[in-house]
């Protein structure tokens, strides 16, 4: 059988499914690529071999010594590039392939048949949508723990934006713009009372530490003052997005 390049559409979803899917089961087994490779007419091999080849681009990983394929081909720099100039715009096209592509619905669309057809609709699907990737790709990238506490449990756990929502468009679903928290630390870090230094170290406002008398502050928070998080196993935070949430959301004083 002659060799079939990849088109931009197909590596759109490849590295869709590399955001989302835990280093850790990038594998033929794995249903999500099973199911992508039936879709487009390849084998499973050559998705999971696709998958890698984005792992190589990952400077976390490569950090790590962990650098998945070590080869691969220009375009898959190209959709890695493209995906992070407008990682909203490349979030929700990429899902929409893949909705086309498998058959299968993205997560937010459920409940939107309420509202009437146009541009509200549309924008509540989309942010909708959004989420539920920047959700995926966060719990993945940190294995889906908590990098404070190491909870496990995926119904209290959030993805937290480092950069709120509302202010920077672009990197809505930036995995490097998020960081995966219990419900309790991610209401504390969207309220300022809890930050990550650049250097990835918990940092607690004096507004919690001024109530030393309040145990179950001191138990759930106040004992991770300094403690270092768990790194993920990619798309570490951008230095910059957590130097912002510490000098504009962080409650210092």
């Amino acid at each position: 059988m002659p060799r079939r390049d990849w088109t931009r559409e197909e590596l759109i979803v490849a590295f869709n499914l590399y955001c989302k899917i835990p280093f850790g089961r990038i594998h033929i087994r794995n249903p999500l690529i099973i199911e992508l490779a039936k879709s487009i007419g390849r084998t499973p091999s050559a998705v999971s071999w696709k998958l890698a080849n984005f792992a190589r681009l990952d400077p976390a990983l490569r950090k790590r010594n962990i650098a998945g394929a070590t080869h691969g081909a220009q375009a898959e720099v190209e959709i890695w590039n493209e995906f992070n100039n407008n990682w909203e715009r490349l979030t929700f096209e990429s899902e929409r392939l893949l909705e086309n592509m498998t058959g299968r619905a993205p997560e937010g669309e459920e409940g939107a048949e309420q509202f009437p057809e146009g541009r509200t609709r549309e924008t509540i699907v989309r942010a909708r949508i959004n989420q539920g990737f920047f959700r995926a790709a966060v719990l993945a990238a940190y294995g889906t723990r908590c990098c404070i506490t190491g909870l496990s449990i995926p119904q209290l756990l959030n993805a937290s934006h480092i950069v709120p929502w509302s202010v920077d468009v672009k990197n809505r679903t930036n995995p490097r713009n998020g960081l995966c928290l219990s419900a309790i630390h991610d209401r504390a870090f969207d309220c300022g009372l809890l930050t990550v230094t650049p250097d990835l170290k918990v940092r607690l406002s004096p507004k919690v530490k001024a109530d030393a008398a309040d145990k179950a502050a001191r138990e759930f928070l106040c004992r991770f003052e300094n403690a270092s998080i768990a790194p993920p196993r990619r798309f570490v935070p951008d230095e910059n997005f957590l130097q912002y949430h510490n000098e504009k959301v962080f409650l210092s004083r």
